[in-house]
């Protein structure tokens, strides 16, 4: 979605007209059928837009071939093409703001959208420096899930019989069912902490 903010403002700035912005967007990222129409499910190889972005791009198209407001066009397509705080309608619907905003205001549109592609590459970053820092945690949880299994396996393996130990004495059933309920628990607990850490910079 960054790319694709960024060619509008380039084609804005290249002198291009709303109806021809999309059009040549279109071309890039539909994949026009014999009549010239977006081939349901379809996606232009190598470009990335879901079905959702193109039904969206498609509307948005539409919308300014016939001189219809193209932000208006992009929310009722938003709202029929993407799931509730999805987070690519949620760029959409920024997106048509920035028409709102360039046309209430008078600023530039090509500016509004150059600023607004650098807000989406700077989210992108942060979203990737969260992941890599997020990779140790989750192999640590996968790790401590699978070390009590692992143990087991080293027991048996020095010729000790671990599960007789687990499930003939009280005491083993006792500390079967204690490490069961604290790994669950231990992994629940980690998982909610990373998946906390990896929401928190979320918009």
């Amino acid at each position: 979605m960054a790319l694709v903010v960024q060619q509008l403002a380039a084609l804005l700035r290249g002198g291009r007209t709303p109806g021809r912005l999309w059009d040549e967007l279109w071309t890039v990222y539909g994949n026009p059928g014999e009549n010239g129409q977006q081939l349901e499910g379809a996606r232009a190889p190598g470009t990335g837009l879901s079905e959702g972005s193109t039904a969206v791009l498609a509307s948005a198209r539409a919308a300014a071939a016939t001189g219809a407001p193209v932000s208006a066009a992009i929310r009722r397509a938003v709202s029929m093409a993407f799931p509730p705080r999805d987070r690519e309608a949620r760029t959409w619907t920024e997106l048509a703001a920035c028409f709102d905003i360039a046309e209430a205001s008078g600023c530039p549109l090509a500016d509004v959208l150059t600023r607004f592609a650098a807000q989406l590459e700077a989210e992108d970053d942060a979203d990737a420096a969260r992941e890599t820092a997020l990779a140790g945690p989750k192999a640590t949880v996968r790790l401590l899930t699978w070390l009590p299994l692992m143990g087991l396996g080293l027991g048996a393996a020095l010729g000790v019989d671990p599960l007789a130990t687990l499930l003939g004495t009280p005491l083993g059933l006792a500390a079967l069912v204690g490490g069961v309920v604290l790994t669950a628990a231990g992994r629940a607990w980690s998982a909610r902490l990373v998946s906390a850490a990896a929401g928190a910079g979320a918009p």
